[in-house]
């Protein structure tokens, strides 16, 4: 998900004071494809999309599908993240609480340090405002948007609920690009994806993943979006890197620069000078694809981790990836293709999809 220039320019009047720059508040589509799903890296170009009802319709700059915009802009680890917990960094975090720059907050088992003073947003929304922070377990620590630092690294759980078998027979046309072995090491970012909850939840969440990603890429055929353009909201905390271009790349295709420059800066890449990475290695990609997953609550309520976990169902996770484009009868066929790979992926894992499927 994403703000375009329309929804930024939306959230400015409103008087929130959330700076496109390196991560604006994420209200609207990931927005960003203007044409369908996005080119296929494989020789022979572009195809239609399978099972996704033909091209998709553009709303407020994002597409009904494999085109949806891209990712938040939000860098926060959210439920993600996994500092370690030692002596505590800092207080858990207070809504209407008065913080100053340099201020580190604990929220929902993750740490974040204040880039400005603010009276309190929350840290995964208002992320003009925080960024992620490693704390080490004797108080010390790296991160915010200079240090550009990593999210720790851990073991996959992906892997033990997908097997490489499976996961070929869930995606048999798929694009080489889209390796199993590079989503299994960007799975170790979070190591919490697919990895907490019962047994029927973990699977839930990967097949919620895969199921959306499905959507997304015309079944992990697309790579990059076709209608291509600079998509640059330039600002100093997060400058255009000439000659560059932040079109939607990766498996929920992420554009506009500013959520090139948050993921780039949660995940420990430089995506705001090498954006083409998405597009080039396969751990990069699926590594922005769930950082959106865990971090960003887009058109929703919750980030798509934390709907599945919490309880609120599938459509929970559509709402917070293309709610504004899908749901609440925006498109039917979207939702209804969305649904369609879950229940399949929920049958090959041998689970129950449970309640509140649609949006």
């Amino acid at each position: 998900m994403k703000l375009s220039a329309v929804h930024w320019a939306a959230v400015v009047g409103l008087g929130l004071g959330i700076l496109s720059g390196c991560g604006g508040m994420d209200s609207g589509p990931r927005g960003g494809l203007s044409d369908a799903a996005g080119t296929s890296s494989t020789a022979g170009g572009s195809t239609a999309l399978a099972g996704t009802g033909g091209t998709p319709t553009n709303a407020a700059g994002s597409t009904d599908l494999g085109g949806s915009p891209a990712s938040g802009g939000q860098p926060a680890a959210g439920t993600g993240g996994s500092a370690p917990m030692g002596k505590p960094c800092g207080p858990a975090w207070m809504s209407g609480t008065a913080y100053k720059a340099g201020d580190i907050v604990l929220f929902k088992g993750a740490y974040y340090i204040a880039e400005f003073e603010n009276p309190g947003y929350d840290p995964t929304i208002s992320t003009y405002f925080w960024n992620p922070y490693t704390c080490t377990m004797d108080g010390g620590g790296s991160g915010g948007t200079g240090a550009g630092g990593s999210a720790p690294m851990g073991d996959s759980a992906f892997d033990d609920i997908v097997s490489e078998q499976l996961f070929n027979q869930m995606f048999p046309q798929r694009n080489q690009f889209y390796s199993y072995q590079g989503l299994v090491d960007a799975t170790r970012k979070y190591s919490v994806f697919a990895g907490i909850g019962t047994d029927d939840e973990r699977k839930r969440e990967a097949a919620a993943f895969l199921a959306n990603v499905a959507r997304e890429t015309g079944e992990l055929v697309y790579i990059e979006q076709i209608a291509r353009d600079v998509y640059c909201q330039s600002s100093a905390k997060c400058p255009c890197e000439p000659g560059k271009e932040y079109y939607g790349r990766g498996p929920i295709q992420i554009s506009w620069n500013y959520n090139y420059c948050s993921a780039g800066a949660a995940l420990g890449y430089d995506l705001r000078g090498q954006p083409e990475l998405v597009a080039q290695n396969a751990t990069v990609a699926w590594a922005t694809g769930l950082w959106f997953w865990m971090t960003q609550r887009g058109a929703g309520s919750f980030t798509p981790h934390d709907a599945i976990i919490g309880g609120h169902g599938f459509g929970e996770t559509i709402r917070s990836i293309n709610g504004d484009v899908e749901c609440n009868g925006g498109s039917s066929e979207g939702v209804n293709a969305r649904v369609d790979f879950y229940q399949r992926f929920c049958q090959l894992l041998g689970v129950d999809p449970g309640p509140n499927l649609t949006c």
